[in-house]
């Protein structure tokens, strides 16, 4: 979708609103495709001093299974969208900045915006909480339902101290 800012350009302090659903479900990460629901943009463009300036936020629900208990998880995320729209790119020494976005025409292009930003906003690993404890490496239990019945392995070195305790 494009978002026309052109009316913007001679009205310091102006906005422009939007919101945009986008269909990600092919977006492949960490070997699955974790967004089966719309992804939704909300927020605002605002001109300040002729420097077009995009925020809001970018959510949806994640599904998946969680990286260290292997549980199906259906998590809601929402990430802030922030983003420079120009007219012509002024990175520092020829380095692009990944958060500043060219228009076209006096349009900025909202899909490559949301896209850009879910993508670099989503955590490395998907878990179903942060303090998920995982599996037993031993006999695979997963240790969010309590502890396992494994008994914890013994330094060899102490191995003969342990025969005395049994007698």
């Amino acid at each position: 979708m494009l978002l026309n800012v052109s009316s913007l350009k001679n009205k310091p302090g102006g906005t422009i609103p939007f919101q945009v659903d986008l269909d990600l479900h092919e977006l492949a990460f960490g070997g699955c495709c974790p967004v089966t629901e719309p992804v939704r943009a909300v927020g605002e463009v605002r001109n300040t001093a002729d420097v077009f300036i995009l925020s809001g936020t970018v959510s949806t629900t994640l599904h998946g299974v969680c990286d260290r208990c292997a549980c199906e998880v259906a998590k809601p995320v929402e990430y802030p969208l922030h983003a420079i729209l120009a007219e012509a790119f002024t990175g520092v020494d020829g380095e692009e900045d990944p958060w500043m976005f060219l228009l076209v025409d006096g349009c900025a292009d909202l899909d490559d915006i949301v896209t850009t930003t879910f993508v670099l906003s989503m955590d490395s690993k998907f878990l179903c909480s942060d303090d998920c404890k995982g599996l037993c490496c031993r006999c695979g239990k997963n240790l969010n339902d309590g502890p396992c019945d494994c008994q914890p392995d013994v330094d060899p070195r102490l191995a003969v101290l342990k025969q005395l305790l049994k007698k």
